[in-house]
């Protein structure tokens, strides 16, 4: 099974939105350097969740991106889909042409694996993981290592 770099950031970008965001907008740039994410690949994940409906742009000043929805109602899944990344275990991508054109030996094996690692992160919620707390320990070490960031940048 692979669930490529796509999927992780967008599903640790949406985290992060889910647990800073209750104070308004969060500008991707502040998710880039929590997450150690590189902005333009942010921009462009962003741009596939909203599309889907899973977040929301403010414009203008203390702008940035909310969850859409609540975030018990946001599925890991359903992040993973909406960057159109799949946790397929199959090596022909579902299709059944494993073997030059026909079903492989272990096809229905790996495409029910597949279904369970759906399932299983469908079943798992943004809210359900920003409750968790080691997570909220690690968003808050990663907030303080930014606002640490913003003061050594702003002295003199």
């Amino acid at each position: 099974m692979r669930l490529t770099t796509k999927g992780r950031y967008a599903v640790t970008a949406m985290l992060d939105l889910a647990m800073n965001a209750p104070g308004g907008p969060i500008c991707l740039a502040d998710i880039s350097r929590r997450q150690e994410i590189s902005l333009s690949y942010l921009e462009q994940l962003f741009a596939r969740l909203r599309r889907a409906g899973l977040v929301e742009s403010v414009r203008g000043p203390g702008g940035g991106y909310l969850l859409a929805q609540a975030p018990k109602a946001i599925s890991v899944a359903r992040v993973i889909d909406a960057v159109d990344e799949s946790v397929d275990a199959t090596r022909c991508g579902g299709l059944s042409d494993c073997q030059q054109g026909d079903t492989c030996l272990t096809h229905h094996l790996w495409y029910e694996l597949s279904e369970h690692i759906h399932g299983f992160l469908d079943g798992v919620t943004l809210g359900q993981l920003s409750e968790r707390q080691e997570i909220q320990q690690i968003a808050s070490r990663q907030r303080r290592r930014l606002d640490g960031d913003s003061i050594l940048a702003s002295a003199p």
